[in-house]
């Protein structure tokens, strides 16, 4: 990917009402911090209540010279829409309005590329841009072959006589390619985890309500965590204790977002396995934002997307280190009949509601494990040497009878060794 001076970008947002239930004040301060997050300064705002969004300008005529005249006034050089447009919308408008015209999803793609550091997120990354810009290339063009860069030249397709389609279609094909081979190497790892019989958990939530964090705090090492929305793309695993001494895999996810482009998920659904093939979620969700109940539903409806909604889930209410004193008792109670499972209060940033959390997972896996002690006769030595391979063993002590072992071990192997229990 070719890197370009940033050049500081003044940019109008645009949204389109259709639907009084449609909230879409709240829809452009997203837009706007995405914006922010993208290196751009917001000078203005348009909101147009619309029964249907206009099929060939997004907006309508008489809006169209609202906005060109704001653009005029704050001298911005862009506009973002807080929809996705079709190519013929971003053309017409890019035409009427003499300006750089983008959408949320060219806005999200330009911060992943910003964020993506391992190869498989840079690769996951460039082939969502591609796939997007395939369609767009007239609607585009402008933009993209003007100089000092700016939101959209993040990436591939940077110079003009670089995005024709014949040379879009090729590098597809060699990035699918490329991720099937990244695919395969985490599906191997996959497998490796497996036959350590490790549960595993994924965290999961909304952007920015504290995931890295929280795994950095139970897992005890540094994951990069920022106050800022996608500060990571790529999932990292750490390998915890719980507090019954069995080992649990926690992998932190990349963060959803309403309106979540589908060819971002379709783009990262590698990444986003490690929550479909989860044993169980950890939802984070920041519950000193007013719209914590929506973002914990956005959500759900990507983790259905996934086919991952009916996992078990633990919901972490996380920074309620921000919510007024006042409040703070009834938390739970305001917020968790939108919940379905375990409800966890935490503040990750002052280290409140650790324990509660690890417990909370240690009975989410009570109904797959048990832990006792088990005499095993000496003639039986392969017993041993599974139990070691199947769960975590804890003591060893060699008594007249035979072995004498503390153990941690799933359900299906304890029963099998139920014969050789201690405390019978």
């Amino acid at each position: 990917m070719e890197e370009l001076g940033r050049l500081e970008e003044r940019v109008i947002l645009i949204g389109v009402q259709t639907a009084a239930e449609d909230n879409v004040l709240d829809s452009l301060d997203e837009l706007e911090e995405l914006a922010e997050t993208a290196g751009a300064v917001t000078v203005g705002r348009i909101i147009q209540n619309r029964e249907a969004v206009h099929p060939g300008t997004y907006i309508g005529k008489g809006k169209i010279e609202e906005v060109r005249s704001l653009v005029y006034a704050m001298d911005a050089t862009g506009v973002i829409c807080d929809d996705e447009l079709s190519p013929a919308q971003l053309n017409n408008l890019e035409r009427e309005l003499d300006c750089k015209v983008m959408d949320r999803t060219l806005l999200i793609l330009d911060i992943f590329a910003a964020r993506a550091v391992t190869s498989e997120g840079k690769i996951q990354v460039e082939l969502a841009q591609l796939r997007y810009r395939s369609a767009r290339l007239v609607g585009l063009r402008e933009s993209l072959s003007r100089l000092g860069g700016g939101i959209g030249t993040r990436g591939p397709g940077e110079k003009k006589l670089e995005t024709d389609r014949r040379l879009i279609r090729t590098r597809i094909s060699a990035l699918k390619q490329d991720l099937a081979q990244v695919e395969k190497h985490r599906e191997l790892l996959r497998t490796g985890r497996a036959r350590g019989k490790v549960k595993t958990a994924a965290i999961v939530g909304y952007t920015n309500a504290g995931k890295s964090s929280l795994l950095s705090l139970v897992s005890g090492s540094e994951v990069m965590a920022r106050d800022m929305l996608f500060a990571t793309l790529d999932t990292t695993t750490r390998k915890i204790e719980l507090p019954h001494g069995q080992p649990l895999l926690l992998t932190d996810t990349v963060g959803f977002i309403r309106n979540l482009p589908h060819r971002l998920v379709e783009a990262f659904k590698s990444t986003l396995e490690e929550a479909v093939l989860a044993d169980f979620l950890i939802q984070v969700v920041d519950a000193s934002d007013p719209e914590a109940v929506r973002h914990y539903e956005t959500t759900l409806e990507v983790l259905n997307e996934l086919g991952a909604g009916d996992k078990p889930m633990i919901v972490v209410l996380n920074k309620v280190d921000l919510v007024p004193e006042e409040r703070r008792g009834a938390l739970e109670t305001l917020l968790a009949p939108h919940f379905s499972g375990r409800v966890v209060p935490m503040s990750v940033k002052e280290g409140n509601g650790e324990g509660d959390l690890l417990n909370a997972c240690v009975e989410m896996l009570e109904s797959r494990v048990r832990r006792a002690r088990f005499l095993i006769p000496y003639t039986r030595s392969d017993l041993v040497a599974a139990m070691h391979s199947e769960g975590k063993v804890f003591s060893t002590e060699y008594v007249e009878e035979g072995t004498l072992l503390e153990a941690v071990l799933p359900v299906a192997f304890y029963n099998k060794l139920e014969s050789f229990l201690a405390d019978r």
